[in-house]
């Protein structure tokens, strides 16, 4: 199997890799990977030489990501070291050898699913994808999951991506592959994480919730605390919600709660705003109304400080009502003030969906 490099040339003094992540997730998804992968500082030209050389000797495939100041440079060299000549489109193409330069921070003539059409056709390959979307899946589950499914099926590369415990499970494999060992491995899968699925397709958690209220004929409303309107604004972003969405209420503060959803003074006094009955009053609350079929309320503390109860940052109570009742969720998240709320935001949609499937 030819063997793949990628040399990337940056300024020392950042850390930003996300040019880099997002370049291998888009590989990755197509069934190619890097043998090698050096980080070499722009200013090293003798490092610079090196991995150059090397890249062009002993690799099949030498993907070059660069600041737009050095195209020249860069593909001067490898011009010469191979003897061939660069495209419009930075490609060069002789004796069995792809080189692609693109650059990091500009316009770029060629782009990295560009990269992976000519691999494509240089390979005469095809491949599938399938997906598995989740929430909240423990990671020694997750883990012991995937592990069990690539034994199963080892020809198949399984990639997970995606945050705040959302998950995205994306099985790449080659149209060769039998479609009997794919539904067995995928059937392994959906047995481990059935409790997490949300979808087998790739779309956005807000975007299944929608579908599956319509298709109920339900309407939504949503009371949010500590999430500050996160998660009607998940829902907005959906073409066509507002046949399932109401209203949502941002009851941040107490006098709120009490105004708008008619929680007791007793209660925030005794309970507290971030508590198991403030949530389940704030859910009632929006059911009262009688102007939907489901409901979702939060309360919590995102961080980075505790309130004055010093309830610990990251405790949040999620409510979710029917007509058949009302269930309140209580969870202890880690991380910063974003990655609480958000994870708060995608578990709340999440605990909707389960409950009106």
């Amino acid at each position: 199997m030819d063997k793949n490099c990628l040399i990337v040339l940056k300024n020392k003094k950042i850390d930003n890799y996300a040019e880099v992540e997002v370049m291998l997730t888009v590989f990755a998804s197509a069934g190619y990977h890097f043998d090698r992968i050096s980080f070499v500082a722009y200013d090293q030209s003798d490092e610079i030489v090196i991995s150059l050389n090397e890249g062009c000797e002993r690799y099949s495939n030498l993907v070059v990501l660069c600041p737009n100041v050095m195209r020249e440079i860069v593909c001067n060299f490898i011009s010469e070291k191979l003897n061939a000549r660069f495209d419009d489109r930075c490609v060069l193409s002789g004796g069995g050898k792809n080189v692609f330069v693109t650059f990091n921070g500009g316009e770029n003539v060629l782009s990295v699913s560009d990269i992976v059409r000519i691999l494509d056709i240089k390979y005469s390959r095809r491949f599938e994808r399938s997906f598995i979307k989740a929430v909240g899946v423990p990671d020694d589950l997750l883990e012991s999951a995937i592990s069990a499914a690539k034994q199963a099926c080892p020809d198949v590369d399984i990639l997970v991506h995606g945050k705040y415990s959302d998950v995205t499970i994306e099985m790449v494999y080659d149209e060769n592959i039998s479609k009997v060992a794919m539904d067995d491995m995928s059937r392994k899968l959906l047995s481990d994480l059935n409790d997490y699925v949300y979808a087998l397709e790739d779309i956005s958690l807000a975007e299944r919730l929608f579908q599956l209220l319509k298709l109920r004929r339900m309407k939504i409303c949503v009371a949010e605390s500590f999430t500050g309107g996160g998660i009607s604004k998940r829902l907005v972003q959906v073409p066509g919600v507002s046949e399932v969405y109401f209203e949502g209420l941002n009851t941040y503060a107490n006098e709120s709660k009490m105004q708008r959803l008619g929680v007791e003074e007793m209660t925030l006094s005794q309970y507290g705003a971030v508590s198991a009955e403030t949530a389940y009053a704030m859910a009632s609350g929006l059911l009262s109304g009688g102007n939907c079929n489901v409901c979702v309320a939060t309360t919590g503390i995102a961080g980075p400080k505790s309130d004055n109860t010093r309830k610990p940052v990251g405790l949040c109570y999620i409510s979710v009502g029917t007509e058949d009742g009302i269930k309140v969720y209580k969870y202890n998240l880690d991380g910063d003030r974003e990655t609480i709320t958000e994870t708060a935001i995608n578990l709340a949609l999440f605990l909707v969906y389960k409950i009106v499937k």
